[in-house]
């Protein structure tokens, strides 16, 4: 009898040993992966965050743009003078050199048209629309082509073309430099034969 009284409590000892080996290793998981979920979301380590200052800002009325392209020679233009009414904002502008031509979907017809687009932010935005125009030539007339004969006949069709253009010029800019920016496109000439 007395054997089985001594192999009862050494068998309860190794059992409260291994529970404690047991709870040490959850609680020092749980603090290893706290730790680690605290320095991702920190930024020490895993995917680097987009900076804010990355992202082109809105420009008001009146403000320099710290990003707009600079002129060697001297200016003698008159100094630009912003109205107070409309938009709150500065707009400035991007002129595609290039006219663009295409058949329209569906249809023989073939559209040309000269474009431009404006944004209201710094100047990285038309810096990446000049950097990137080749792709953004190619997205336009992809839209162009996709574009029925039926909506160039109408304003409501041509300010849906202009939005699906803007977008199609967002989508490269943000492929590409990973913010869009423009807020419209303009016609500078409108042809269809």
């Amino acid at each position: 009898m007395s054997k089985e009284k001594t192999e009862k409590p050494a068998k309860s000892g190794k059992g409260k040993g291994i529970i404690i080996l047991i709870i040490i290793a959850v609680l020092m998981l749980g603090i290893g992966g706290g730790g680690a979920f605290a320095l991702i979301r920190m930024g020490v380590i895993g995917a680097p965050k987009p900076r804010e200052d990355n992202v082109p800002k809105l420009l008001k009325k009146g403000a320099e743009d710290p990003y707009a392209p600079k002129t060697e020679a001297k200016d003698t233009s008159p100094i630009e003078v912003d109205g107070d009414g409309g938009s709150p904002y500065k707009a400035s502008y991007f002129n595609f050199t290039d006219e663009f031509t295409s058949n329209l979907k569906g249809s023989a017809a073939l559209i040309q048209v000269s474009l431009a687009c404006s944004t209201h932010r710094d100047g990285r935005v038309l810096m990446w629309v000049k950097k990137h125009e080749l792709a953004i030539r190619s997205a336009i007339l992809e839209v162009l082509a996709d574009t029925p004969d039926e909506d160039i006949n109408t304003i409501a069709g041509k300010e849906r073309l202009q939005k699906r253009l803007t977008a199609a010029i967002n989508h490269v800019l943000a492929q590409e430099e990973g913010f869009g920016g423009v807020d419209d496109v303009y016609f500078k000439s409108f042809l269809v034969q």
